[in-house]
């Protein structure tokens, strides 16, 4: 059994709330608790999206119950038709996350059979306790820099490793990999992807986002790297064009981290295709096939290494950006 720190934070921030109501004096104090379990979010921005929502919602649910209440009386049928207006008015204005704790404070009232200003100022209190002490508890959130980073080396040399297959398949026709860098690396992207919306989602001030747009960008590059391999595995017969691709892609391969180094990559690709189209006509159907998918190849990779280019013009983890990156992640 693993207990995680949001759970420690959320039983602290319970016992807190409770124990501040308690001390105030105030009707049905647990109630804050409950409160506090409901706000207590994974990252700092949805604690607060999620609190106002709450806030909002009760004290919309707080006028509804009185005005229901008093032209029908505090009867269950009553309370059904509250819910029945209640629930669709707060998906319309979209804090429905916040009715279970209307709901809450409602049946505080519909239990007491009244409502005055000592009830509202006693459901007032419980709400601003339970949402304050969440708030506060979420003020503090574990750094993931180092997770993004590991997640980050894995990333780039799975991708190495990738490329090193396609290395030796262009060169020898076939290979014992079993792809497993392609499945591991779909999970890792999934991960990073998770993690770096959490780091942006804890900064409530506004700041660069740093992996989030980077790991997009692998992300875009690791599609094209699935798109390659059918092709490369294709190509069982070697020819002088694939070794040249191969011997490209070796080059890249040893290449790949944060940095800006498209743009070279790129060039010599451009000068290794005019080179390929140079090159004698192919004399034979088999020979004509391997050919058009080689040049297929060398436009997905063309693809892969404009993605990273596009994206350093934009900003990178530990350097000064040139603009701000905004997306959903010597080079590649």
């Amino acid at each position: 059994m693993k207990i995680g720190y949001r759970t420690i934070k959320t039983a602290v921030g319970t016992a807190l709330s409770i124990y501040l109501a308690e001390q105030l004096g105030l009707m049905f104090y647990a109630s804050a608790g409950i409160i506090t379990i409901l706000c207590i979010q994974v990252t700092r921005k949805k604690s607060l999206v999620t609190a106002m929502n709450r806030l909002f919602s009760c004290l919309l649910g707080l006028c509804a119950g009185a005005l229901c209440f008093a032209v029908l009386g505090y009867h269950p049928l009553a309370v059904a038709l509250l819910l029945l207006l209640f629930i669709p008015l707060t998906v319309r204005l979209k804090v429905n996350e916040g009715f279970v704790t209307s709901a809450v404070i409602l049946m505080h009232i519909y239990t007491l059979e009244r409502i005055d200003l000592e009830i509202l100022v006693n459901e007032l209190a419980l709400l601003t306790i339970g949402i304050g002490v969440a708030l506060l508890m979420n003020l503090h959130m574990p750094s993931v820099e180092k997770e993004l980073q590991r997640l980050q080396q894995q990333v780039e040399q799975n991708f190495a490793a990738i490329l090193q297959e396609f290395c030796y398949y262009l060169r020898n026709g076939q290979s014992e990999w079993d792809g497993r860098e392609m499945l591991e690396t779909e999970r890792l992207l999934e991960q990073a992807i998770r993690l770096s919306v959490q780091d942006v989602e804890n900064r409530l001030l506004k700041q660069e986002d740093r992996y989030y747009p980077y790991f997009l960008m692998r992300e875009k590059q690791f599609e094209l790297l699935k798109n390659m391999l059918p092709i490369v595995s294709s190509l069982y017969q070697q020819v002088p064009q694939g070794r040249q691709i191969a011997d490209f892609l070796d080059e890249l391969r040893s290449s790949i981290h944060p940095g800006n180094t498209a743009h070279l990559f790129l060039d010599k690709l451009h000068e290794m295709r005019r080179d390929m189209q140079q090159d004698p006509l192919p004399q034979t159907r088999e020979e004509f096939e391997i050919r058009a998918s080689l040049f297929y190849l060398l436009r997905l990779i063309e693809q892969y290494l404009y993605i990273k280019h596009e994206f350093r013009r934009g900003s990178a983890p530990g350097e000064a950006p040139a603009a701000s990156a905004k997306a959903r992640k010597k080079t590649s």
